[in-house]
This record gives C-alpha cells, sequence and structure tokens, in this order.
C-alpha cells in the first residue's frame, strides 16, 4: 500500500518510497496552500537575514531581524515539519540529519524520481497502453474509465499533452 493515510488539509500523505511523482505533486499542493512562502523555502532554501556594514555583507543576529524577516526564516521549519510528518520511519530516518527542507527535497529527489531514461521508457510503455486501449471482456464502464484515466493522468505526468477531442473519441472507440 503505497499511502497509509488519505489526502487531508491537514495532514500530508504518507510517504514509504513508492508512487514519488503523485506524493510530490500532492506536497506542493499542500505547502502552496498553506502559504507560497513555505514551498519557496523547499526550492530556494532557508532564509537568513543579512545586512551590509562598511560595504561588507553579514549575517544579521537573530535580535535584529524584523517580524517579516522572522516569518520568512520560519517557513524553512514548517516546510520541514510537513515533509518529516508526510514520511514514514525509514524515509524519516534518512532525511532527519538535513539542515532545511531544500536540503529534504533534494535527497528525496535523488533516490526516488526517475532518471530520464526510465521516464523515457515508461513513457513509451504507457504510450503503447495508451494506443492499444480497449475494454476487455467482462469489464464494467467504471472499470473501463479507472484504467484510461490512471494511463492519460500518468502520460500527463510525463509530459504527454492530450486534446480533450483526442481523449473523448479514444474513450468512445
Amino acid at each position: 500500500m503505497p499511502f497509509a493515510e488519505g489526502v487531508s488539509i491537514n495532514r500530508p500523505s504518507m510517504f514509504g518510497g513508492l508512487n514519488y511523482a503523485f506524493w510530490k505533486i500532492i506536497m506542493n499542493i499542500l505547502m502552496v496552500s498553506i502559504d507560497m512562502g513555505i514551498w519557496d523555502a523547499v526550492v530556494n532554501g532557508h532564509f537568513v537575514a543579512m545586512q551590509v556594514v562598511k560595504e561588507e555583507t553579514i549575517k544579521k543576529s537573530w535580535s535584529e531581524w524584523s517580524e517579516s524577516e522572522k516569518k520568512k526564516a520560519q517557513y524553512d521549519s514548517i516546510a520541514k515539519n510537513i515533509i518529516t510528518s508526510a514520511l514514514n520511519m525509514d524515509e524519516f530516518f534518512r532525511e532527519s540529519q538535513c539542515n532545511s527542507a531544500k536540503e529534504m527535497w533534494e535527497i528525496l529527489e535523488v533516490r526516488h524520481d526517475d532518471t530520464d531514461d526510465v521516464k523515457r521508457s515508461r513513457k513509451h510503455s504507457l504510450i503503447q497502453e495508451y494506443e492499444l486501449f480497449k475494454m476487455e471482456p467482462k469489464e464494467n464502464i467504471a472499470d473501463v474509465q479507472k484504467r484510461f484515466t490512471h494511463i492519460v493522468n500518468h502520460l500527463t505526468g510525463l509530459m504527454k499533452v492530450f486534446d480533450r477531442e483526442e481523449l473523448n473519441i479514444k474513450v468512445l472507440k
């Protein structure tokens, strides 16, 4: 079972190593829905307030930070909390030594995101499955629609673009 919990606005899907592409999208949506600054911390790293002193840029001490700067710095901690809350125990221990949400995300990407060759191979396989798609004997309409949607969604995730009319014609055939 790839996810132990359902998707929730309060709790991210539990990730245990399977279906990373799906989990990654869910995590992005969750973080952005809470605050875009959280996702920014994942993508760009944690915020550190800086100041210029005698033409040299140096790190501000915490007591000199404005409320706005403190809020920006907090985004990284929130992102780390969201990510670690969504990992099973094995994944958690691999990520727990990271110093930032960006570092956690990059390690997950390297470990679970497929290489270009794997993506290309999967895309060709799914395109063939799409082209040969037909209703199986004793299969009901709901199962056909579910199987078709599964194929199309995976291809869309691999950057294959479909015209709505093309999809409708495919289903009708």
